[in-house]
């Protein structure tokens, strides 16, 4: 099948937790400064516990295909019922598994969600059978494709290059938001790949640490930035929105006020929506309100899956105003 968009990136089991014995508490000890403390040796009854699919490849092919994309996923599950339960969810969504690797060393990954009553979460996170790519067992000759999403690869080169390399041979377009593995790679190695992407997203956190600059001056980070991606560069700022340049001007736009249930899976939604978006219309401006859309109806709901909007759904929330700022 020649599939408008392939998501090649992680897929996990989560389970969430919310409980009325989770405490914030503050401390230099903790890399956010804040941290979720529960009594020791203490019994904690839980107040809702909600089992969920996760994982940036899934999440993102569930994105594609709501919105009427032929879509295939590509990721590393456990032959166990977890992996078993995320291929038949897929199949359900109409995203074509067939190229998921089936691995037997491990358990598919997990990861156990610690819900905040402000919708914040810390994750325990298992990476099981996610972390074993293996670039030689994607039938790279079967594939056909328009546009291929990358996420969180483990940290594989190799998977890496070989997407690169597929795009080049084939003209297929790129669009990547890096996991924490590729992004520890460095900019050094990443910037010659990225050359060949067309969308190249991550949070100003994950930017300020790979370019090296200061979090607070984002025009600095898009400049480096800009000089090391071929086409457009997505910035999320947490609660202050997001910002784009496609090295001419940039976009900027505030998140929508509204009531959050749990935060998890809500970088997915809006970078699979702005891209889904993007191919449809070309458009930064109404790549940015769809993205925005898609990640405000998952944050209203528990797990990364259930708020993605479907095609012709915008929600029940106004789109978002858009300003550019040519350079």
């Amino acid at each position: 099948m020649n599939y408008d968009i392939v998501a090649i990136g992680s897929a996990t089991q989560d389970v969430f937790f919310s409980a009325d014995a989770f405490r914030v508490v503050g401390g230099e000890q903790f890399p956010t400064g804040k941290g979720i403390c529960l009594p020791f040796g203490s019994k904690v009854k839980v107040r809702k516990i909600v089992f969920a699919s996760g994982g940036g490849g899934t999440n993102a092919a569930v994105t594609f295909s709501r919105q009427r994309y032929r879509t295939a996923c590509v990721s590393v599950i456990g032959s166990d019922a977890n992996g078993s339960a995320i291929l038949d969810e897929l199949r359900r969504e109409g995203v074509d598994g067939k190229y998921m690797q089936v691995r037997h060393d491990d358990i598919t990954a997990y990861s156990a969600i610690l819900v905040g009553d402000d919708g914040e979460r810390t994750i325990l996170s298992y990476t099981g059978e996610g972390a074993r790519w293996d670039a030689e067992r994607v039938p790279w000759e079967n594939l056909s494709a328009k546009w291929l999403y990358v996420n969180s690869l483990g940290g594989s080169i190799e998977m890496l290059e070989r997407v690169v390399s597929f795009a080049q041979k084939t003209g297929a377009h790129l669009a990547t938001n890096p996991g924490p593995g590729e992004l520890v790679l460095g900019l050094e190695k990443l910037a010659p790949l990225w050359k060949s992407f067309d969308i190249v997203g991550m949070n100003q956190e994950e930017a300020a640490t790979l370019t090296g600059l200061p979090y607070n001056d984002a025009d600095a980070i898009f400049t480096k930035l800009d000089a090391a991606i071929g086409g457009i560069c997505v910035m999320t700022q947490g609660s202050r929105g997001v910002a784009v340049s496609d090295g001419v001007a940039r976009y900027a736009a505030s998140i929508p006020a509204g009531a959050v249930v749990e935060r998890t899976g809500a970088g997915d939604a809006f970078h699979s929506g702005f891209l889904a978006e993007f191919i449809r219309s070309g458009s930064i401006e109404k790549s940015i309100q769809f993205g925005t859309a898609n990640a405000t109806a998952v944050v209203m709901q528990y797990g990364a899956k259930a708020g993605i909007l479907k095609a012709g759904d915008i929600g029940p929330w106004p789109l978002v105003t858009v300003t550019r700022t040519q350079l």
